[in-house]
């Protein structure tokens, strides 16, 4: 009786992986870079190549990168709609009210998601679990839903000015809807778990052998505060102010729903470019602009921070 064994070619051992240069832990960090490359890198050159090129009236609207001519292939390129930015005043101001809204967004959710996350990571084990299931509920209902149902709280006969009417707080009813004010209560609503999340998770290891010393030594709850938990809880606040800022700098839902013909954003302008206008140039050399803006001051703080901790 003859036994058949199969021999594939496309079977990997780890002598043959070993061969090709790969050992887990290259295999490891190959799949997240591949990923960055698929759904980044590439639609980033798609974006920055139409950021260079003039807008036509056709499909696609705007005009090709290589052109092919009797002298062979030629690059057409400008940078005409990024010197557009800095002419026309609408998206300097789109940038930096996007800036003030992010930052003050940030702040606030700071401000409140601190004590938040202070309190969670100071409670015994089973009410900790619970509270972190409520931080993290709201994600199980659609982020729409969940902006609308702002406007239900917030409109002139809402619920809030329903309840602060019937209390006689107010005489009449606050105007809310349709001003920043809303889309601060939206932005810090929708990102304040991203502010809580990091901090909690560097507030739950804080060791309390450090507080009881700083106590020893004579040290108030408001000295050995801002002493000790804040300095050793400057990791989770600048990664849960990045995970804020960076996202409601761009955000679109919010301030479309929220806010009103004031509110200016610089993701309400990359709608209006993209698909009123059908300036696609235009649009992507915002796109790539806010992405540079985003870019520096983060790869500059990571500077700075692998500086401080090569110095330590």
């Amino acid at each position: 009786m003859t036994t058949l064994r199969s021999s594939s070619p496309w079977r990997l051992t780890a002598s043959g992986l070993a061969k090709l240069g790969l050992n887990g832990r290259a295999l490891v960090i190959a799949v997240p870079m591949i990923w960055l490359l698929v759904f980044f890198l590439i639609p980033f050159l798609v974006v920055l190549k139409i950021s260079v090129a003039e807008p036509m009236i056709a499909r696609p609207p705007y005009s090709p990168l290589f052109i092919e001519g009797q002298d062979g292939w030629s690059i057409k390129a400008t940078l005409g709609n990024y010197a557009y930015l800095f002419e026309d005043s609408l998206y300097i101001n789109a940038y930096l009210s996007s800036i003030k809204i992010a930052f003050f967004s940030t702040v606030f959710s700071l401000l409140i998601g601190y004590p938040m996350a202070y309190y969670i990571a100071r409670s015994p084990e089973p009410k900790r679990s619970l509270l972190l299931i409520l931080i993290v509920l709201p994600f199980w209902t659609s982020f729409l839903l969940r902006v609308y149902a702002w406007i239900g709280i917030l409109k002139g006969k809402g619920v809030l000015n329903a309840f602060l009417l019937k209390l006689g707080v107010i005489n009449e009813p606050l105007i809310i809807m349709q001003t920043d004010i809303a889309v601060y209560i939206g932005i810090v609503y929708t990102y304040l778990p991203f502010m809580i999340l990091p901090l909690y998770a560097n507030l739950v290891k804080l060791d309390d052998a450090l507080l009881e010393a700083s106590a020893d030594l004579g040290a108030g709850p408001i000295s050995t505060f801002f002493r000790i938990t804040i300095p050793l809880s400057l990791p989770g606040i600048v990664a849960g102010s990045m995970l804020v800022f960076i996202p409601a700098i761009g955000e679109f839902v919010i301030p479309a729903l929220l806010g009103g013909p004031d509110t200016l954003m610089i993701g309400k302008v990359l709608w209006t470019e993209f698909f009123s206008n059908r300036d696609w140039p235009v649009a992507s050399a915002v796109a790539i602009a806010m992405l540079v803006l985003l870019v520096i001051p983060i790869m500059l703080l990571r500077l700075a921070q692998s500086k401080q901790g090569d110095s330590a």
